[in-house]
């Protein structure tokens, strides 16, 4: 098997910090790793698969050689860097919002859409931290019943603004003022993530509607959103309304869920059993569970579905691009990416 020359950009992040993590965990076919960060934090040393590994500056010419480039460093320099990164044949998971809805640049939950990596010309997105877990719990339901509409309410915690929400969580128990958010986010929930658009939306949650339609495949799917943060350090909730364009029986739904990659069902209300955020940090995977039949509509359903935001929903998923790429390229699935 191939060995891949791999590089981490924007490492010394809350993100970048967990794709380490996650990368000891998996064990990628590398011969090497490459840490970059801006200049200010160049120099950092990290802990990293049993040694010390110094942060170098990203520049121009940090991707010669390298095979596979993980980016979470924002907008700005994932516009900057990853077209520079692709172009000499390096492969770009990006987990920004740069290139999400670039009609050439797959975005991609492994567990969903994995073929679409195939479409890549040396780009590939990750898709928002709300977004994937809502995918990994949906995509099953599409495929068996069909969705007709989907409606989002988020309850997600602070971490998804960095370190600065955290801190905003953390200074506010003591009465600080926000730094971050508008509003304190301690003992309140503030029903604004990002920017307001002017349909009234934000920003995140119209991201939660052009993903999900990109993401299945269907540009005319009916589906609304409302993002809300919430006075929690890690891992985002959601209730998921969903519409199916198909009857369904519930005994058979359960199933289809149970069955699903990347998917837990912890759904037993008799003994209160249910996903909570408190017992899912640290886990890779996507939980669901009250799930129930919604009698307001004809074949609908509700779901609750929380998953780590930092995991899952960004260096998780990334990593399990680059697993899935890999082993696509190693079977003869796809050939590897080359400028």
């Amino acid at each position: 098997m191939k060995k891949y020359n791999i590089a981490v950009v924007g490492a010394t992040g809350m993100v970048g910090r967990t794709f380490l993590k996650v990368l000891e965990e998996v064990n990628l076919p590398a011969e090497s790793y490459t840490l970059y960060a801006s200049a200010r934090s160049a120099g950092t040393k990290l802990p990293f698969m049993g040694t010390e590994y110094e942060v170098k500056e990203l520049n121009e010419n940090s991707f010669d050689g390298i095979d596979i480039a993980l980016f979470s460093a924002g907008g700005s320099t994932s516009e900057k860097f990853a077209p520079i990164a692709a172009a000499k044949g390096c492969l770009v998971i990006d987990n920004s919002s740069a290139w999400r809805m670039d009609p050439e640049v797959p975005l991609v939950v492994p567990e969903v859409n994995p073929e679409d990596i195939k479409k890549t010309k040396g780009i590939i997105a990750n898709p928002n931290c709300s977004t994937i877990q809502a995918m990994v719990a949906l995509r099953p339901l599409q495929l068996k019943y069909g969705i007709e509409r989907i409606v989002y309410s988020t309850y997600q915690a602070v971490s998804g603004a960095g370190v600065g929400g955290y801190n905003d969580l953390k200074n506010g128990i003591n009465g600080e003022a926000p730094k971050k958010f508008n509003h304190p986010i301690f003992s309140n929930c503030l029903p604004q993530i990002d920017v307001f658009l002017p349909n009234g939306y934000t920003k995140e949650e119209m991201k939660m509607v052009n993903e999900t339609r990109k993401i299945l495949g269907d540009d005319a799917m009916r589906i609304t959103a409302t993002t809300v943060r919430v006075p929690v350090f890690d891992c985002h909730s959601e209730s998921i309304n969903v519409e199916l364009k198909t009857p369904f029986e519930m005994a058979e739904l359960r199933a289809c869920l149970e069955a699903a990659p990347g998917l837990i069902v912890e759904d037993d209300i008799d003994n209160c059993v249910y996903p909570m955020a408190c017992n899912i940090v640290g886990k890779n995977e996507t939980y669901v569970g009250r799930i129930r039949r919604d009698e307001s509509v004809d074949n609908g359903v509700n779901l609750w579905v929380v998953a780590d935001n930092i995991r899952k929903g960004a260096a998780t998923n990334a990593v399990q691009i680059a697993e899935k790429y890999i082993e696509m390229v190693e079977s003869g699935e796809m050939e590897a990416y080359h400028a």
